[in-house]
């Protein structure tokens, strides 16, 4: 996955775009909150801190370590261009963060601020987030009764989209055809049949991901006053949202149309995200138009599909790196299933794949830093620590799940380590993938962790599982685990690299 500046409009000047960032940076310097008490990483004066920047944008998980390093426990702060971040390392901080109200320090602040979701995706869909209770209580509570289509999907999609020829190995560009797979599986959950088959809701949605990423990424640089303009001139949102509406508003319209006939009645009714959206208590008026419910759709494909998508690649990668690993994992699977064929129930007792997982997302995730949030308000934690208003802090994430005092070997790949502390210490729960804590940090911790974390661990053991019994996996040859990555604070796997698949062959 690439990122870049794209063209400006022949009206525009790159000297426009100079001014502004001097505007910017005015801005920065004059109104930024007071963070003098905390100590940067690099230099904090007017010049030396865009230097920092350059290199945190560069090289962000070496910067956010010497931090961690020189600092731990006390708080430290890394330059952004339009702000400083303060990040926490202290397991009493973390604590206080995961338990603090919205109103204090906010995640939904933080996330518009990071990527612009009010000016990307639209200001309803940051004001009015009411999507995410649906994904955390609907889809959550429907795991079960969705199982056996999200399953179907899953093993349809990898035969349709590796189509390996009998027993020959075939190479893969292995995020791109990830993508497709879990765009397709999550789809299937999101807007059913045949919807989540088409290549052009496929490719609309992995395309969706970039562009709001990019597009956020451009519109932060710029002052708030411009940013309506920057989203129109920079971004591809809002054509994104029109070519969705085209695919999804015939739906829309022919599930208002039995809504509106049958009420309750409708015995057939699909079961899917769409549609609980659309019986939503907030979905009236204006939120139930095609453009509105487009946007909410989009918007949970974006946080599902980029997450995912680099989660089991890098699983991928780890499985092909490792191939001593694959016949315990099989043999798990195969002994569950014989007993409890391909249920939820039986995806639970997989306790290898759930922690072959969990480990990859330790050892390395898909960001350096969690548990972000801004402070909408003067916050001091209980030993006396103070952040100020409009300050942005996150979680050291990569260095805590390294740090020897919190994990044995922290710096080993052992993708057996969860199952093994499962069974030692009586508390699998806890140990399990979906699980959150201040030692384990990928989906956040707290009232505001990921909301879709249940949905997206089924669906990543499911294809795990499904994997290790149905192909034989591998690198290229003479590969090692392709390096991953970093774009900021985020980690994705080689856009490029490959590993090579075939049929399992007994």
């Amino acid at each position: 996955m690439s990122f870049h500046l794209p063209e400006l409009p022949a009206n525009i000047t790159y000297g426009v775009v100079g001014i502004v960032a001097a505007i910017t940076v005015i801005a920065k310097v004059s109104q930024g909150p007071n963070l003098d008490a905390i100590p940067a990483v690099g230099s904090s004066n007017w010049l030396g801190s865009w230097w920092a920047v350059l290199k945190y944008l560069k090289n962000a998980q070496n910067v956010i370590q010497e931090g961690y390093d020189k600092n731990k426990p006390a708080p430290f702060k890394v330059a952004e261009p339009n702000r400083w971040t303060v990040i926490l390392s202290d397991r009493g901080h973390l604590e206080e963060v995961a338990k603090a109200s919205n109103s204090e320090l906010s995640f939904l602040a933080a996330i518009n601020d990071q990527i612009q979701i009010e000016h990307t995706l639209g200001p309803e869909i940051h004001y009015n987030p009411y999507h995410v209770a649906v994904v955390r209580n609907h889809l959550t509570r429907n795991l079960e009764v969705l199982f056996p289509v999200i399953r179907d999907e899953i093993v349809t999609s990898f035969t349709e989209v590796l189509d390996l020829k009998e027993n020959e190995w075939k190479s893969v560009t292995t995020l791109s055809v990830i993508e497709k797979i879990v765009c397709r599986t999550s789809n299937r959950a999101f807007v059913g049949l045949p919807l989540c088959r088409n290549p052009d809701w496929i490719d609309l949605n992995i395309q969706c991901t970039v562009d709001v990423m990019q597009g956020g990424t451009i519109i932060r640089l710029f002052p708030k006053f411009m940013r309506s303009l920057c989203t129109r001139l920079f971004t591809k949102v809002p054509q994104v949202i029109t070519r969705g509406m085209k695919l999804l508003g015939p739906i829309i319209e022919e599930r208002q149309k039995y809504l509106n006939e049958y009420k309750t009645a409708w015995d057939d009714k699909p079961n899917d995200l769409l549609s609980w959206l659309m019986d939503s208590e907030e979905a009236e008026g204006p939120e139930l138009t095609a453009e509105r419910l487009t946007s909410r759709v989009l918007m949970v494909n974006f946080a599902a599909i980029h997450t995912t998508s680099n989660s089991f690649a890098q699983a991928l990668f780890y499985l092909a790196a490792n191939p001593q690993y694959i016949q315990p994992l099989r043999e798990e699977v195969e002994d569950i299933v014989e007993k409890d064929g391909w249920s939820k129930g039986a995806l639970g007792k997989m306790r290898k794949i759930d922690s072959f997982l969990r480990e990859c997302q330790r050892i390395e995730g898909i960001s350096c830093i969690s548990l972000a949030r801004k402070a909408l308000k003067d916050f001091t934690f209980s030993d006396g620590t103070f952040i100020p208003k409009g300050t942005s802090i996150a979680a050291a994430t990569l260095p805590l799940h390294h740090d020897k005092t919190v994990y044995e070997n922290p710096d080993v790949f052992e993708p057996f380590r969860f199952a093994h502390m499962c069974e030692e210490d009586g508390k699998g729960p806890k140990q399990q993938f979906a699980s959150t804590s201040i030692e384990y940090l990928p989906f956040g911790h707290g009232r505001y962790a990921c909301p879709g974390r249940f949905f997206a661990a089924s669906e990543l053991k499911l294809m795990l599982a499904h994997v290790v019994v149905t192909y034989d996996v591998k690198l290229e040859d003479n590969a090692t685990y392709p390096p991953s990555w970093y774009i900021g604070t985020f980690i994705t796997v080689d856009p490029h690299a490959k590993v090579v698949l075939r049929n399992r062959v007994e």
